[in-house]
């Protein structure tokens, strides 16, 4: 009889370690429950489902997920100047400082601050992780 394996529509259990090509972690299921997700719902980025089909339970795996297949490439229109008096004086912009930013009527996007100077702000509103290569350490728990 063969062992089953994860295919779409499953609803699997995953431990997982994410990191980054320089060995940094960005996430983890250590220490915590499981990720629970439906294969090919499309709440998890693509290439971390496809990690997951053909596993069995208990088995471990290591797999690399291009930006592709990730968060996106990075995209350079999401790169943006505004003029640093945008910013009150009693909440001045930092680097590394993440706001919420809202164009005018527009919708408001999750943006971070990575650079500044005397007169200009730049905002990042990508994600963190687009145009990173991802490395997950996978062991699937339980195929529901």
């Amino acid at each position: 009889m063969s062992k089953t394996k994860a295919k779409s529509g499953d609803y699997v259990k995953v431990h997982f370690v994410g990191k980054l090509e320089n060995g940094t972690v960005f996430d983890t299921t250590e220490n915590r429950l499981p990720l629970e997700f439906t294969i090919g719902a499309g709440n998890i980025i693509p290439g971390f489902e496809q990690g997951v089909v053909g596993m069995e339970i208990n088995e471990k795996k290591t797999i690399n997920v291009p930006p592709e297949l990730g968060y996106g490439l990075t995209d350079e229109k999401k790169i943006f100047k505004v003029r640093r008096n945008y910013f009150s004086p009693t909440y001045p912009p930092a680097i590394g400082l993440q706001l919420e930013y809202a164009p005018q009527k527009g919708e408001s996007v999750h943006v971070v601050v990575t650079d500044l100077d005397d007169d200009v702000v730049t905002l990042n509103g990508n994600h963190a992780l687009a145009g990173k290569t991802l490395i997950f350490d996978l062991e699937l728990v339980e195929i529901g």
